[in-house]
Formats: structure tokens, sequence, C-alpha cells
């Protein structure tokens, strides 16, 4: 927590001018919130739970440099938000961003649908955190019981479970949550230095250095060997999400402007090394690679610790080190998608929910926490989750002018890189791993983000035209004049 003789008004004066007023306690630091974006790429549950994508589209090759070409990527979209976020440090992040960086005419629809968006983004991510972690849960019980797999109510219950679990930290725990994202840090680091050791140790023989870094092998996916590999991307891609989220914290931390995006971008990069560190020794020991594909519960990483190991127990072990990182990350990211639930309920879009500009949008003064809002994002995952019981799977340029954490020359060229992989990063979300596909097997991503376009685009040409006007525009004339044409529109 930040002592109060060393919290100053600057921050708040900066929202104010961005027409909000503060209503949250900053008392989460740089650190704090690196570690909650750490927390919220969920590392190791991302890599672990995903393991069966890149193991059946490419293995070695699509899983090391896979991970290397996608977290330079990411880093690149970091750096991008960073520097936006340095200008306009506000919890409604991109939602607010997107109106500030647009023209007046296009600003209402650019700002409507990067909220809605942003907030299913949100959701969805918190929903996918937490039920891979329901998931792994329950893989536990097969390095026991080698033949058993959970049905869809356990999945569901256990799912459900968790979210209860990480619903409740937020609010009784709602003033340790600095306290908890730093130690999500040092869990972190020593259970890659447990994993590393224990898996080189213990492992009765290894592979070579060329199966490691070289071997590439798509035959179970079905594609051709090039898209396979793109297929194998979302092994990476689907790790390598929600640091962005940490911008609905900007309220929450002293001189936002400058220790969000150094942490936003700080977690990328320790990511990116992080995972290289957790996947060689992996594909070092990678026992056979056909034994783990057919494993009855569909998550591969307890078998592969068990049989390195030699025990169930030993397996468990290590499992259990990816496990408390699930706390970290569950409860990291439902705390970011209640912000930005406050935040999209803060800009007055009635024609989102009736209730939501009263109740949604208050801070219980309790807790000092949007508890509404977290109410709202954990009802929400639940009912995502239930999306389960249809399938049967595995789970525009304008300047920032003088932005304190600026891209410089390079920004230009990191952006347009950053969307050609956007752009991309939509179809491999909605790939199946392998083909030929049945409807129990098929990759529903497509049927979430449609059918929640479809409701925001609806809501828009009915209501949203003709009330919505976007957030409301800052009024500092160094703030405005650094989000270029816009203020120059808001100003005449």
């Amino acid at each position: 927590m930040i002592a109060s003789q060393n919290v100053d008004n600057s921050a708040d004066t900066a929202l104010a001018k961005m027409g909000y007023k503060a209503e949250l306690p900053r008392n989460l630091s740089m650190i704090s919130i690196l570690g909650l974006s750490f927390a919220i790429m969920g590392l190791f549950i991302g890599l672990s739970a995903t393991m069966y994508i890149t193991l059946t589209d490419g293995q070695s090759v699509t899983i090391i440099w896979g991970w290397v070409l996608v977290s330079l990527i990411s880093l690149g979209i970091a750096a991008s938000l960073a520097e936006i976020c340095s200008v306009l440090p506000t919890a409604g992040g991109v939602y607010y961003w997107s109106a500030m960086l647009s023209t007046r005419k296009y600003a209402p629809i650019a700002s409507w649908i990067t909220g809605w968006l942003t907030l299913v983004g949100n959701w969805t991510v918190t929903t996918s955190i937490n039920f891979s972690g329901g998931q792994l849960i329950l893989s536990a019980i097969a390095l026991w019981r080698d033949d058993w797999a959970p049905n869809e109510w356990q999945t569901i219950l256990m799912f459900w479970c968790v979210m209860l679990i990480c619903a409740l930290v937020n609010i009784l725990g709602a003033k340790y949550l600095d306290l908890i994202n730093k130690i999500c840090i040092y869990w972190t680091a020593a259970s890659v230095v447990i994993i590393l050791v224990t898996l080189l140790s213990m492992a009765d023989t290894t592979r070579s250095g060329e199966f490691v870094f070289s071997h590439f092998d798509a035959s179970a996916s079905g594609w051709p060997d090039g898209w396979a590999f793109f297929v194998g991307l979302l092994q990476a891609a689907y790790t390598l999400t929600g640091y962005g989220m940490v911008a609905s914290m900007c309220e929450e931390v002293q001189q936002p402007q400058r220790e969000v995006p150094r942490a936003m971008v700080l977690s990328v990069a320790a990511a990116g090394m992080t995972g290289v560190v957790y996947l060689v020794p992996i594909l070092f020991v990678l026992p056979d690679v056909k034994l783990l594909l057919e494993v009855p519960n569909g998550q591969p990483i307890g078998l592969l610790f068990k049989t390195v190991t030699g025990s169930a127990s030993g397996g468990f072990g290590l499992l259990f080190l990816i496990l408390g990182i699930l706390f970290f990350a569950g409860i990291g990211a439902l705390t970011a998608a209640s912000r930005c639930t406050y935040a999209f309920a803060r800009g007055k879009i009635r024609e989102f929910l009736t209730i939501i500009n009263g109740r949604w949008s208050k801070v219980d003064t309790r807790y000092d926490i949007p508890l509404w809002g977290l109410f709202l994002s954990t009802m929400v995952c639940c009912l995502l989750g239930l999306i389960y019981f249809g399938r049967h799977v595995r789970p525009l340029t304008h300047s920032l002018g003088d932005a304190p954490y600026s891209l410089g020359k390079f920004g230009v060229a990191i952006n347009i890189l950053t969307i050609c992989w956007i752009c991309l990063a939509i179809v491999l979300f909605c790939m199946p791993v392998s083909i030929p596909v049945e409807a129990p097997a098929m990759n529903y991503a497509s049927v979430v983000f449609a059918g929640f376009t479809t409701i925001s685009a609806a809501w828009y040409f009915i209501r949203g035209r003709k009330e919505f006007t976007g957030p409301p525009i800052a009024t500092d004339a160094a703030l405005v004049g650094n989000t270029g044409s816009r203020a120059d529109e808001e100003k005449s």
C-alpha cells in the first residue's frame, strides 16, 4: 500500500480534466500493476492448458519459435498501448482513447464499438482463464486414475467454484490486492526454477537439441504444414493476452501516466523470457507425443509431469505450482474486468442495460471497489461458461505529441505491424486445432464474437446513435493537444 504522506493529487486533477471524478483509492504501485498484468496473462496456466494445440500443430518449432514470434509482436502491441495510456490514463482504457483519437463525427461509434468489444473481451478472458484453471484442477484427479475424465457438469461446477473464490477474494481481500499482485511475481519466479530443476534432474531420458529447436510435425492436425504453424500460434496468442486490461486500473495508481505503461511493457517482456525458460526444459524431457495427445481429460501437462517425475505425487507437486498461478490469474482478471465494467457503466451507456447507470457504476464505500460491477462481471462469466454444454473440446493514425511514454519514429511501423497481427489473430482464434471438424469439436470463439458484435451493433442503430455521445472530453489544453485531430475539432 502507498503511504498517505506520499500521495499527491496530480493524478486526480488530470482525471478531472478528462471529465471524470476520482472515486477509487490510489493504493497500487507499479510493481503491483506489473504483477497484475503478469497474473492476467497466467503464463504457466495458458501454456499448460493449451499444450495440446502446439503438440498437434507442429510440436517443437511451433512451441518455441511460435512463442518467440508472438512475444515480439505482443511487445509491440504493449508498447503502442502504453504510449496512448501515458497520455490518457483512465479506467475507460481503449473506450476513452478511441473517442479522443477520433474525429467528432465518428467518436461516438468508435467509442461504442471499442467499449463493447473491450468489455466483452475482459469478460471472455476472465472466463477463459478460470475455465482452463478448473479443467487443470480436475486433471489432477487423472494423475491417480488414468482413465478418468470429467463430464460437463463436473467441469462447469468446478469453473463456478473458481469464479466464486476469485470474486470473494476481490471483495473481502480488496485491501490486500497490492500484496497479492506482488506475491504473484515471486510465486511465478520460484515456480519456473523449481519446475526447470525438477524436470531436468528427474528425467530418465532427454531429447536432443535438434528435436527441441528444429523438430516439426503437424501430421496430427490435418492442416498443411505452413497453416498448421499459424494455427499453432494459438497457444502463444492465447497466453499473451490481457496485459492491456491493466489500463482499467489507472485510477488506482499514483502517477498512472508513467507507472501503468511501464508495467504493461515490462510484463510482456518478462513473460516472453519466462516462457522460453519454461518451454525449453519441457521439450527436452517431452514424453511420447501420441501418448500425451490421447490423455482422456484433454490436458497433457499433468501426465507429462507424472511421466517425467515417475510418480503421481511428483506430478501433482509440479501441477500445484501452476494451480497457484491460476489463483493469481483468476483474481487479477476479474479485478480488471470489474473495473472495465465500472468504467463502461460510468460512460452513461443506457442502451447497454437500464440499471447500468445507477448500481453498476457505483463504488461501494465499504470495500472501495465497484462491487456491483464485480457482481455483473462474475455473473456474465459464469453464464458464458455454459457454452461448454454445447461443445466438447479442450479448451486510423493520430499523433500523440509529447507522450510521457513515446515510441518516437518507430511508432507508425509498430502500429502497422500490430494491426496486421491483430487481423490475423482474429482469424486464428476462430480456427479448429485440427481437421476434419465435427460440431462437438468445433472452435466456437467465432460464435461468441459474432454474437456480442451483433448485439452491440443492433443496440447502436436502435438507440445508441440517437442518444449516445461518447465519453466526456479532456478539457486540459496540453492534454488535448497531445491527441491530434479530435482535440482540434473539440476546441473549435
